[in-house]
């Protein structure tokens, strides 16, 4: 099953990545295993620093923020218990990891990882029509270097409307975050063609 989530890295120096992540887990929760990109922060943080934080939020804002890098300033941090990393604040669970495998072999790379400790926080609140809309939305918004931009631009009109109609001020800020950032893209794109 694949558990939309939130990763938190840190590379050699010490720096935190935030990062939205689908790892597929089991529902014991102990192992699961997560599949980024060859290119993403959160692989070449993992490739060189094995341990992470893994995340479940019922913060729509928080992850569409962290998929298209606007993580400045960052969300409230404490250290992690167990592995040299951090905990955000406001999840409702962590799930603390090593990781025991990569297999570059693909172009998604498999990072094998094993929960060494995990914690409640909170109540998970839940989910509505529009908090379903920002994940989605949030999702596509990580997918603009392959999926056709009109294409995303096209869910993006469905998906308003359910943010529109159930949405509280949080999905609005979210889903408004995510909107501009694919029409900046759209903007970058139309100059670079006429420009060509």
């Amino acid at each position: 099953m694949i558990l939309e989530g939130i990763v938190t890295t840190v590379d050699s120096h010490g720096t935190i990545n935030i990062a939205p992540m689908g790892p597929d887990v089991r529902p014991e929760m102990d192992r699961f295993l997560l599949r980024p990109f060859r290119t993403s922060q959160t692989f070449q943080n993992l490739k060189v620093h094995g341990e992470g934080v893994l995340h479940v939020s019922d913060d729509v804002l928080l992850l569409a923020r962290a998929a298209i890098g606007g993580m400045d300033p960052l969300p409230a941090l404490v250290r992690a218990n167990t592995i040299r990393g951090w905990i955000l604040q406001d999840a409702c669970r962590y799930f603390e990891f090593r990781v025991k495998s990569i297999d570059e072999s693909e172009e998604r790379i498999r990072i094998e990882a094993e929960v060494v400790a995990s914690q409640r926080l909170r109540d998970f609140f839940g989910f509505n029509r529009a908090k379903h809309a920002v994940v989605e939305a949030a999702i596509l918004a990580t997918r603009t270097a392959f999926l056709p931009l009109n294409q995303i631009e096209a869910e993006y009109e469905k998906l308003a409307v359910l943010v529109q109609k159930t949405g509280g001020e949080r999905e609005h800020l979210a889903f408004a975050l995510l909107q501009k950032h694919i029409a900046e893209i759209a903007q970058r794109r139309r100059v670079k063609e006429e420009a060509q």
